[in-house]
C-alpha cells in the first residue's frame, strides 16, 4: 500500500464519523437494530407498494421499480455497482471497482464459495427470488463474515411474512411475463401460508427464449435463454418465540454458450464458437432466532450449505472432452447480540469448510485426465460494537480473528492466523450536513483457486502460499433540505498479495497480485408530491501491479471502469397509473493498458429504459406492466464485460437492443 494512503487512512481511522453512501434504502420491515444506520452501507428493497398513495420515496423503491430480470438489472441504479456480461451465466458484480470474489457474498446468511470458471458469472442468481440485497462497498463490519477484503455483499430471499397480509393464513401470485428480444417467456408462482406456528412458501419459475438481437439486430451468440430457479421455505415458531426456519434454494442455466461465455470470439482462434454449459447453484440454510429476544438473549445460530456445479460436456463435439467443475461451502454462525443503555455489541464465532474441485476427462487421450482439488477450513471469532455517544453522532468498529487451515489434493498443507479490524462513524454538523468517514483492514488469509485453472502440474511452494490482506478508507458528506439532497463520498480500496493463480505453469499455484482501486461519487435527488428523480456520477480507477488495470490480469480482481452517470424517476398520478424510467450513461474511456502497445478507448455509451405499470381499482390484485428496455437501440458493450481492452484480440458480448417486456401479475 502506497505510504500516501497510509497516511489516508491512519488519518480516516481517527475521525469520529463514518459512513456516507450516495443511496441508503430501508426495507419494509425494519432491519436489525442499528445495522443500517449508517449511510455507507447500499441496500435495495422489494416493498409490495414502492410508491406510497401519499408520495414516493427516493431511499424505498429498489427492487420494484426496476423489476430486475438479471443482475444487470438489479443494480441499474448504483452507479458505483458494475455487472458485465450480456448472459446472466456469465454476469459479473464489481463493487466500487473490486469484482465480487473479494467481497463477503452470503445469501440469506450463508457463505457463498462459487469460484468456479472465470469466464462464468460468480454467483447466479434470480431476482425475482429476492425482497432485499444490501451491500457495505469498502469498509464492511466484523460480523458481515470471513473474507470481506473489498466490502460485503448479502441477499435475502423472500419470506412468508412479506408475501401474506396479517391474519390470512393462504396465499399466493402467478406472474406472466414476455420479452419480445429473443421471445423470451417467463412463468413464476408462488404459494405461501401459516397455520398456528407453522409457515410455508413454495416458488418456481421457468424462463425460456431464442437468440437475443443486439442494436444492430445481429444476434448475440449463444445468448438464448433456458433458466429455472426454486425457492422453499418451512418455518415453525414456538408460543415462547423459538424460532426454527429451513430454506432451500436452487438456481439452474443450462443451454449453448459461447465457447469462453463472457466473450463472443477470439479473434483468430481455433476452437469452436460454442460449447455446452450446465450450470448450478444451490442454497441450503437452518436458522434459529427468538423472536421476542432480552436484552441479553438475542441468539442467531445458523448451519448452511452452498455449492456450484459447472459441466462442459463436449463428448459429441470434435473436443470430445468433458470438464466438471464443483466448488461447495459448509458453514455456520453462532452469535448474539446484546443491547446495552449506550448501545449493542454483535458477537460470536463462524465457521467454514470450503472446496474446489475439478474433474477433467479427455476421450480422445486418456492419459490427460485429472481430478484435483483444494480445501480450506477458517474459524472466526467476531465482535462488532455500535453506538450513539450522543444524540448527533453515530458509532460503529469491531475486529475478528480467522484462524485457517488448508489442505491440496496431493497432500500439501498450511495453517495461518490473522486479525481484522475496522472503524466507521458520521456526525451530524447541522440538522442538515452530515460528514461521515471509515476504515478497514482485513486480513483474507488463503484463497482458494479457480476450479477451471487447477491442475496436477502445480507445485506448491515449500515457503507456504501468500496471504492476502486489504485497506479500504472512505470520507463523505451529505446536504439534504427540505425535499432534495446532495451526497459525496471518496474511497479508496487496496488488495495486497491476492491469490492470482495460473493454470500455465507448475509455480502457477502461488502466484500473486497487489490491487488498487480509487474513485468518487456523488449524488442529487429530489422529491414531490407522488413522484421523485434521482441522479448518481462515478468516477472509478483500477490498477493491477502498479500499472492501469485490464480485463485479463483483473480476472476475479478487477476491470476497468471510468465515469458513469445514472438517472432514475418515477411518478404515480392519481388514477394509480405508475410511470417511471433510468438512464445509464458510461463516458468515453482510454486509461487502459493493451499487450500489444498503446492504450485503446473503450467506447461510451447511453441506454434509456421506460416502463409503465398499473393496477386497476376494481382488481387490485392484478398488476400490468410495460417496459421498453434499451430505448433508442443502442449498440453498445457494457462497460464491466471482458475483452473491450482487446480490441484486436477478442470480440466482446454486446448488449441485447430494444426490447418490449409486457408482465401481468395476479394475487390471490
Amino acid at each position: 500500500m502506497s505510504s500516501t494512503f497510509t497516511k489516508v487512512c491512519v488519518t480516516v481511522a481517527l475521525m469520529p464519523a463514518v459512513a456516507i453512501a450516495q443511496d441508503q434504502t430501508e426495507t419494509e420491515t425494519p432491519p436489525e437494530p442499528n445495522d443500517d444506520a449508517f449511510l455507507g452501507t447500499i441496500v435495495l428493497s422489494a416493498p409490495d407498494n414502492p410508491i406510497a398513495e401519499d408520495g414516493i420515496s427516493v431511499t424505498s423503491e429498489g427492487l420494484a421499480l426496476s423489476n430486475p430480470a438479471d443482475l444487470s438489472e438489479l443494480f441499474v441504479a448504483e452507479p458505483t455497482i458494475a455487472v458485465g456480461g450480456s448472459i446472466p451465466m456469465s454476469q459479473k458484480v464489481y463493487v466500487n471497482g473490486i469484482e465480487e470474489n473479494n467481497l463477503a457474498i452470503s445469501i440469506d446468511g450463508a457463505r457463498q464459495n462459487n469460484k468456479v470458471f472465470h469466464h462464468n458469472t460468480t454467483t447466479l442468481i434470480d431476482p425475482a427470488l429476492l425482497k432485499a440485497v444490501r451491500i457495505e462497498p469498502g469498509v464492511a463490519s466484523a460480523d458481515a463474515g470471513p473474507g470481506a477484503l473489498a466490502g460485503a455483499l448479502a441477499y435475502e430471499t423472500k419470506d412468508v411474512d412479506d408475501l401474506l397480509d396479517h391474519g390470512d393464513t393462504f396465499g399466493g401470485r402467478y406472474k406472466l411475463e414476455y420479452d419480445s428480444n429473443g421471445d423470451v417467456f417467463s412463468n413464476s408462482l408462488s404459494l405461501y401460508g401459516r397455520d398456528g406456528g407453522f409457515e410455508y412458501l413454495l416458488f418456481g419459475k421457468s424462463a425460456t427464449g431464442n437468440n437475443r438481437e443486439d442494436g444492430d439486430g445481429n444476434d448475440i451468440l449463444a445468448s438464448g435463454t433456458d433458466l429455472n430457479s426454486l425457492l422453499g421455505k418451512i418455518a415453525y415458531e414456538t408460543e415462547g418465540g423459538h424460532r426454527f426456519e429451513f430454506s432451500a434454494e436452487n438456481v439452474a442455466d443450462d443451454d449453448v454458450r459461447p465457447y469462453r461465455a463472457n466473450i463472443g470470439e477470439v479473434i483468430g482462434g481455433s476452437l469452436p464458437l460454442t460449447r455446452p454449459y450446465d450450470l448450478q447453484r444451490e442454497n441450503y440454510s437452518i436458522t434459529y432466532t427468538r423472536t421476542n429476544p432480552t436484552d441479553m438473549w438475542n441468539p442467531t445460530i445458523r448451519l448452511s450449505y452452498s455449492g456450484t456445479e459447472l459441466l462442459n460436456d463436449e463428448t459429441n463435439e470434435p473436443e470430445r472432452q468433458r470438464v466438471f467443475g464443483e466448488t461447495t461451502s459448509l458453514n455456520g454462525e453462532i452469535s448474539n447480540r446484546f443491547t446495552l443503555s449506550w448501545g449493542e455489541i454483535n458477537a460470536g464465532i463462524d465457521f467454514y469448510k470450503d472446496e474446489a474441485n475439478i474433474d477433467f476427462v479427455d476421450f480422445t487421450d486418456p492419459n490427460e485426465d485429472y481430478n484435483v482439488g483444494e480445501e480450506l477450513q477458517n474459524i472466526g471469532v467476531f465482535a462488532q460494537v455500535r453506538m450513539e455517544p450522543n444524540a448527533n453522532t453515530r458509532l460503529s468498529f469491531g475486529a475478528r480473528a480467522d484462524f485457517q487451515d488448508f489442505e491440496a489434493r496431493d497432500g500439501y498443507k498450511q495453517s495461518e492466523s490473522g486479525l481484522s479490524g475496522n472503524v466507521s462513524g458520521e456526525w451530524d454538523v447541522t440538522d442538515r450536513v452530515t460528514v461521515g468517514a471509515g476504515y478497514s483492514h482485513v486480513w483474507g488469509g488463503l484463497e482458494l483457486a479457480e476450479t477451471y485453472i487447477m491442475t496436477p502440474i502445480w507445485n506448491y511452494p515449500a515457503d507456504g502460499l501468500g496471504t492476502v490482506t486489504a485497506d479500504n478508507a472512505y470520507i463523505a458528506a451529505s446536504y439534504t433540505t427540505g425535499t432534495w439532497a446532495i451526497d459525496g463520498k471518496v474511497f479508496g480500496t487496496d488488495i495486497n498479495n491476492a491469490r492470482a493463480a495460473s493454470i500455465r505453469s507448475s509455480s502457477g499455484a502461488n502466484i500473486r497480485a497487489d490491487v488498487e482501486s480509487r474513485g468518487f461519487e456523488l449524488g442529487f435527488s429530489t422529491t414531490w408530491d407522488g413522484g421523485f428523480f434521482r441522479v448518481g456520477y462515478a468516477n472509478i480507477d483500477t490498477e493491477v501491479n502498479g500499472r492501469v488495470a485490464d480485463s485479463f490480469t483483473g480476472n476475479y480482481l478487477t476491470i476497468p471502469l471510468g465515469e458513469f452517470f445514472t438517472l432514475q424517476t418515477a411518478h404515480r398520478f392519481d388514477n394509480g397509473i405508475l410511470v417511471g424510467g433510468d438512464a445509464q450513461i458510461a463516458l468515453d474511456y482510454s486509461d487502459t493498458f493493451d499487450f500489444l502497445g498503446g492504450s485503446p478507448t473503450i467506447d461510451g455509451y447511453t441506454v434509456v429504459n421506460t416502463f409503465v405499470e398499473y393496477s386497476p381499482k376494481r382488481m387490485e390484485n392484478l398488476t400490468l406492466r410495460m417496459e421498453v428496455n434499451n430505448l433508442f437501440d443502442e449498440q453498445y458493450t457494457a462497460r464491466a464485460t471482458y475483452g473491450q481492452d482487446f480490441p484486436t484480440e477478442v470480440v466482446s458480448l454486446p448488449e441485447p437492443g430494444r426490447s418490449i417486456r409486457l408482465s401481468a401479475e395476479i394475487l390471490f
